[in-house]
């Protein structure tokens, strides 16, 4: 999780960054108890930008994500204006 927090932290400098690990939710599935998470970022960086866009600056931020580890990823991205 780490991996997740400091890519995303020095990509976008977001105001509210929190990353959930759901592999406990996936128990009895292909790569339970791990690699299964949910993040939710609030930056300036989205702004503008359709939802299919902020997932990929999500993804390019990760660049080799798949290499930590990273089985399932849900993203919430959202501008500092629709976090309120």
């Amino acid at each position: 999780m780490s991996f997740l927090r400091e890519r995303l932290q020095t990509q976008f400098r977001p105001l509210r960054l929190d990353i959930r690990d759901d592999g406990a939710k996936h128990i009895g599935h292909a790569h339970a108890g791990h690699g299964h998470y949910t993040v939710r970022i609030v930056a300036a960086a989205f702004a503008a930008k359709s939802r299919l866009q902020r997932h990929r600056m999500v993804y390019a931020a990760l660049g080799d994500w798949r290499q930590a580890d990273i089985h399932a990823l849900n993203i919430e991205a959202l501008t500092p204006d629709e976090s309120n």
